[in-house]
């Protein structure tokens, strides 16, 4: 029933910056510096991505640059001081690395971002082989879609199935990102189904009702016209 989400690969960046397991460390900060990115995928062979190095991962080296060594012997800081002396990618990486495939859904990839508390995830083939990147401003996109592009497809997906006519005339508008149902319903305990489809649909950010049983008010004059 309910239209077929956008995937990682629909807004995912393809050419991608990426370092050997022996990219020095000076290396990766000029490259991230130059593509203005917080994380790199490391890769072998012909692309195999086998870790990511992020900002993270390089801080270590300036914030024990002054410290007592003496102060950081508790076991909870052994991998820090690790990477504090690391001067390679393969050294410094997190591994193995938290990637996403192209045909994951941006939901399944925002999940994986949060859970991880990371910015940016390599997509990779089912080899593991980099086929880009996607980033947290990429899973935000969907929220640049054109407000009437989001009423016809509430319209197709959500209206047409569950208020069709005669019994039911339903309007749709949106104004951004902002679903508006107005009119009359067969069954009113229908809107809680209809206000979970209407959320799901990509782009939105918030539904609206102005919905009356059936024999309410007097009808939209144009059951589901754009606004």
């Amino acid at each position: 029933m309910h239209g077929t989400p956008h995937i990682v690969s629909d807004v995912m960046t393809h050419t991608v910056a990426a370092v050997g397991r022996g990219a020095a460390f000076k290396e990766i900060v000029q490259l991230m510096q130059e593509w203005k990115i917080s994380a790199l995928p490391v890769i072998e062979g012909e692309g195999r991505v086998v870790g990511v190095v992020s900002e993270a991962d390089l801080l270590p080296k300036e914030e024990f640059r002054d410290g007592d060594p003496d102060r950081y012997t508790q076991l909870r800081r052994l991998k820090d001081l690790e990477k504090a002396g690391a001067l390679t990618a393969e050294q410094l990486m997190t591994s193995p690395a938290l990637t996403v495939h192209a045909d994951a859904t941006l939901a399944q990839a925002a999940r994986t971002m949060a859970r991880a508390k990371v910015k940016r995830l390599p997509v990779v083939d089912a080899l593991g082989m980099l086929e880009g990147v996607v980033s947290r401003a990429d899973l935000l996109k969907v929220f640049l879609r054109d407000d009437e592009e989001i009423a016809e497809e509430v319209r197709r997906e959500v209206v047409s199935y569950l208020f069709p006519p005669p019994k039911s005339a339903v309007l749709v508008s949106v104004r951004d990102g902002v679903v508006q149902l107005t009119g009359r319903v067969r069954d009113t305990a229908l809107v809680p189904v209809a206000a979970r489809l209407a959320r799901a649909v990509e782009g939105v950010v918030d539904v609206e009702f102005d919905l009356a049983p059936h024999g309410g008010p007097p009808e939209p004059e144009e059951a589901a016209a754009p606004r």
